[in-house]
Formats: C-alpha cells, sequence, structure tokens
C-alpha cells in the first residue's frame, strides 16, 4: 500500500499533518480566527497534493 508514496507525498502530507495540530493547539488557547485561518491550508496543501499525482501519472 505504501509502495507507492513518494518523497513529494510524505512532505506534503507531513505538512498537513503539522497545520492541522497546529491549528487545533491555537484553537484550544483562544485564538480561534488563526485557527480557522491555518485550519484552511489543509485542504489547499491535500489539493495540491493531488494536483501533482495526477501531474505525473499523466505524463
Amino acid at each position: 500500500m505504501l509502495r507507492g508514496i513518494g518523497k513529494t507525498d510524505k512532505i506534503l502530507m507531513s505538512l498537513a499533518l503539522v497545520c492541522l495540530i497546529f491549528s487545533e493547539v491555537m484553537w484550544f488557547r483562544g485564538e480561534k480566527d488563526g485557527a480557522i485561518f491555518v485550519g484552511l491550508w489543509v485542504p489547499s496543501i491535500l489539493g495540491f497534493a493531488i494536483l501533482l499525482k495526477l501531474i505525473k501519472n499523466e505524463q
């Protein structure tokens, strides 16, 4: 299952996970607006990862 995951995929998945955790920490510290802003990065990063995967598979 993990054979198809490259270095770029691992980096982007790690970055998305770090952003998600950082957003939750900010939320529970009371910085709700900042937490929502950082939390919105997660789907953008994952969407970019999907785009890169599609471009790679197309070639």
